[in-house]
């Protein structure tokens, strides 16, 4: 309708008539989930993308930043993950701590997108040292075998045998979304109104391709204030 083109702008042949509204910068990661050898699996971050993470949230600068000094994770004082003093994840072990005060504020913030099942994701919040995700994000994505079967013989097409990447399900993503007044003729709308149109609450998106095999779908969620999303 006319209040979507004012958001996100004419259609591609009309493009000349008018900007969008609507500014959607990149997502970034907040927290990966990875296996857990207590809990099932935990959402793992880092000081690094917490820090990258405080500079978009309208509510950052209230938040400190837990530094990590060594290979070690950081809990919640209720957390389900830990096994004698260790966080198991994956095929590392990690010295496990729960005394840090930010953590539990940090899980506090970014567990309000699950509502009633926060404390879920509070028990399963895990910060770890940089150098330690940066191995997770290199090791615990999702990788699928995919293959594509000849249609005369029913067997493996040649060469169409491959590995596909993706972030796992119940990854945790964080963008800002920035928004101006209509420049839409016949529509006005301020700031406000064109984020409320654009994210009026929580949506299920699919973004991308590969959606007949489940890839792509997210859910939206306002997180933090004005235009931020996770």
């Amino acid at each position: 309708d006319n209040e979507w083109r004012a958001v996100f702008g004419p259609d591609t042949t009309r493009a000349e008539e008018h900007a969008g509204a609507l500014i959607v910068t990149d997502a970034r990661l907040l927290a990966l989930p990875v296996r857990s050898f207590r809990g099932t699996f935990a959402w793992v971050t880092s000081p690094l993308l917490l820090t990258l993470a405080r500079r978009d949230l309208a509510s950052g600068e209230t938040l400190n930043v837990p530094p990590i000094d060594g290979r070690k994770a950081l809990v919640t004082q209720s957390a389900a993950t830990v096994v004698g003093n260790k966080v198991y994840l994956e095929d590392l072990d990690l010295p496990a701590s729960n005394g840090v005060s930010s953590i539990a504020d940090w899980a506090a913030l970014i567990g309000a997108v699950f509502g009633d099942d926060h404390e879920m994701f509070e028990k399963r919040f895990v910060v770890v040292d940089d150098e330690t995700m940066t191995f997770l994000w290199e090791t615990a994505t999702q990788v699928d075998a995919r293959v594509r079967i000849d249609a005369e013989t029913r067997t493996v097409a040649k060469r169409a045998l491959w590995l596909e990447e993706s972030l796992p399900p119940e990854t945790l993503l964080i963008g800002v979304l920035l928004a101006d007044r209509s420049r839409k003729k016949d529509v006005k709308l301020d700031p406000d109104e064109v984020l409320a149109k654009a994210v009026p609450g929580a949506e299920v998106i699919q973004f991308g391709g590969k959606a007949t095999v489940g890839r792509g779908r997210c859910r939206l969620l306002p997180l933090g204030g004005k235009g931020t999303t996770l």
